[in-house]
C-alpha cells in the first residue's frame, strides 16, 4: 500500500523513519512539507516525491492511503479534501483544533464512507497496555488519577497560531483524555477545570481538573510543561489494590491488601509502528479502525468542555 505523508516537521520525521525501514507495512511514496526548502532535501534523500502543498499529494494518483502530522488547526481541510478524494486517513492526535472541526471531520467521513483512524498512539505503550490487563484484578475501580509533566519547549507565533492558541492540555493533555475513556470504558459525562492561562493571546502551559464518567467514577488530570524535567503517573485506586504506572520509565506497581507490592519494569516499544500497523492491516482487510474518528472526537469534544469549564469557572457537561 502507498502513503502519502503530510507533515514533515519534529513528529511528522518521527513517521517517515518508521515508514522508510525495512519493517514497514507500507511503502512511503510522498511527503508534503511547507518549508520548501527541508521537504525537497528530505525526499531527494529518501527518493521520494514531494508536494508543496497537501492538495497535490492527496490528488496524486499513486497515493493509496494518507497519514496526516499537522498542526490540528489544518487537519480540517486537509481531511476534507482527502475525503473527497476517497483517500482513507491516519490523523495524528488531536483529531482537529476545536470540536466543532472534529465533528465535521467525522461527518464527511461518514457519509463518504470513507476510513480514518485517529493517531492516539498512547494506547499502543506497553505499561498502559499492562496497566489495562492488572486493573481487572483490584476490584471496582474507586478512582483514577492521570498526570503527565513534560518538558518546557518554546512556542513561536506560528505555532500558537497553529494551535488556535491552546497549549498543554490540547496537546498533551489530549492522551490523558482519551486514555480516561479507553481505560475506563465509559464516556465523560462532566468536566471541571482550570488553567494557568494569563490571557487569550498565551497558551495555557498547567491544566489540572475532574472528569466525571457517566456511572459518577471522578477521574482526575494534571498535565504541564513547566519545567526541564518529565514525569508521567497513572493511579488507579481499587476496592481490593491500587496500581501505580509510570509510562515514561516503563515502570509499573500493584498493591493488594497485607501483600508484597508486585513490581515490573517493562521494555518500553515503539508505538508509531503499531499504530501504522494497524490502520494499514484494517484497509486491507476492511475492518474497522481500532482507534475511530469518533474516539478522535470524543477526546476534542472532552478538552473543548474543560477550555469552557476553566473560562467559566464552573463545572461543563461535555456535549455528545
Amino acid at each position: 500500500m502507498n502513503l502519502g505523508l503530510i507533515g514533515v516537521g519534529r513528529h511528522g520525521t518521527r513517521y517517515a523513519q518508521h515508514l522508510l525501514g525495512p519493517d514497514s507495512p507500507g511503502r512511503l511514496v510522498a511527503i508534503c512539507r511547507r518549508d520548501a526548502t527541508q521537504g525537497q532535501a528530505f525526499a531527494k534523500e529518501s527518493s521520494l516525491r514531494f508536494h508543496q502543498d497537501y492538495q497535490s499529494l492527496i490528488k496524486d494518483p499513486e497515493v493509496d492511503a494518507i497519514i496526516v502530522v499537522a498542526p490540528p488547526s489544518l487537519t480540517l481541510p486537509i481531511a476534507i479534501a482527502a475525503i473527497q478524494n476517497r483517500k482513507p486517513l491516519l490523523i495524528e492526535k488531536p483529531l482537529a483544533v476545536s470540536g466543532s472541526d472534529a465533528r465535521q471531520i467525522v461527518e464527511h467521513a461518514s457519509h463518504a464512507k470513507v476510513p480514518i483512524m485517529t493517531a492516539h498512539t498512547l494506547r499502543y505503550d506497553s505499561t498502559i497496555a499492562k496497566l489495562k490487563e492488572w486493573a481487572l484484578d483490584i476490584g471496582e475501580w474507586q478512582e483514577l488519577s492521570l498526570t503527565a509533566r513534560l518538558e518546557r519547549r518554546p512556542h513561536t507565533s506560528e505555532d500558537i497560531k497553529a494551535w488556535n492558541n491552546r497549549g498543554a492540555l490540547l496537546e498533551i493533555g489530549i492522551h490523558l483524555l482519551d486514555l480516561t475513556r479507553f481505560l475506563t470504558g465509559e464516556e465523560i459525562g462532566e468536566v471541571q477545570c482550570e488553567t494557568n492561562q494569563p490571557t487569550l493571546q498565551i497558551p495555557e502551559g498547567h491544566a489540572w481538573g475532574k472528569l466525571t464518567t457517566e456511572s459518577g467514577r471522578p477521574c482526575h488530570f494534571d498535565v504541564s510543561r513547566l519545567s526541564d524535567s518529565r514525569m508521567t503517573q497513572i493511579e488507579i485506586i481499587g476496592q481490593t489494590g491500587n496500581i501505580y504506572a509510570n509510562w515514561s520509565a516503563s515502570t509499573i506497581t500493584r498493591y493488594h491488601k497485607n501483600n508484597t507490592p508486585e513490581e515490573l519494569q517493562l521494555s518500553p516499544r515503539p508505538t508509531i509502528p503499531l499504530v501504522i500497523n494497524d490502520f494499514i492491516q484494517a484497509l486491507r482487510t476492511g475492518t474497522a479502525m481500532p482507534i475511530t474518528a469518533e474516539d478522535g472526537l470524543r477526546a476534542v469534544e472532552i478538552a473543548e468542555a474543560c477550555y469552557q469549564s476553566a473560562a467559566l469557572k464552573h463545572t461543563v457537561t461535555v456535549q455528545v
